[in-house]
């Protein structure tokens, strides 16, 4: 009798990729468009958040799904920021987000008032790089204090971005990055990735990443 194992790993990648096409689904139902954000920790994901809902929050209509693996502290950043509800998710420990934990904060939305929605995923480079959350787009920020072989290092993470934003680069003077090498080792594993460098705390580089951002939201259509 021939014998057929079933990895536990298998399935269980399987359904969240059925939730995915599900939350993909219903968000298109509304017209929102998803970002997935990812980075390695303290690559500046929430500063940047904070100065995309400052500047553009309300004009865009966008709502934020926040992970981390203990507190809900950035969610708590993030409010200061928005009158909308900003979605905390606690992982307890969990390294990543899944399709079920988006699924449910989406219950508490307003999908209606919504045209982008911004994923804010736990900071890891090597988790999250599996699980489709129903996002559009995969953004990763790379920070210049961290070191230029990191695509080369977790090329699975970076083989997944569409977009590599390098962060922090107000730094750049004191850090010894070599970005030009940086942008060859993403290139090398990620021949269609496309670039932005952005400082959070100094604006530098903030009109193009809030242009970005313009561009992923859909026009609202006629009345």
């Amino acid at each position: 009798m021939t014998v057929r194992r079933i990895e536990l790993h298998e399935r269980i990648m399987a359904r969240n990729n059925e939730l995915a096409a599900a939350v993909r689904a219903r968000l298109a139902t509304h017209g929102v468009t998803a970002i997935n954000l990812m980075s390695s920790p303290g690559s500046g994901k929430t500063t940047l958040l904070e100065r995309t809902l400052a500047e553009l929050g309300e004009a865009l209509d966008i709502a934020v799904v926040t992970g981390d693996c203990q507190t809900q502290n950035d969610a708590d950043r993030l409010a200061a920021h928005t009158r909308r509800l900003v979605q905390a998710i606690v992982t307890g420990g969990i390294c990543h987000l899944d399709a079920l934990q988006v699924s449910d904060a989406l219950d508490h939305l307003d999908l209606a008032q919504t045209r982008l929605l911004i994923i804010e995923n736990v900071g890891n480079l090597i988790c999250p790089s599996a699980w489709d959350l129903g996002e559009q787009t995969r953004v990763l920020l790379f920070s210049v204090t961290e070191g230029e072989d990191k695509p080369v290092k977790y090329p699975r993470m970076f083989e997944s971005a569409n977009w590599v934003v390098f962060t922090k680069t107000d730094l750049l003077p004191y850090v010894p990055f070599d970005t030009e090498r940086a942008v060859q080792h993403c290139l090398r594993v990620n021949p269609a990735v496309r670039f932005l460098f952005v400082s959070a705390m100094t604006d530098g580089g903030l009109d193009e990443w809030f242009s970005f951002i313009r561009r992923e939201v859909a026009p609202v259509a006629p009345v």
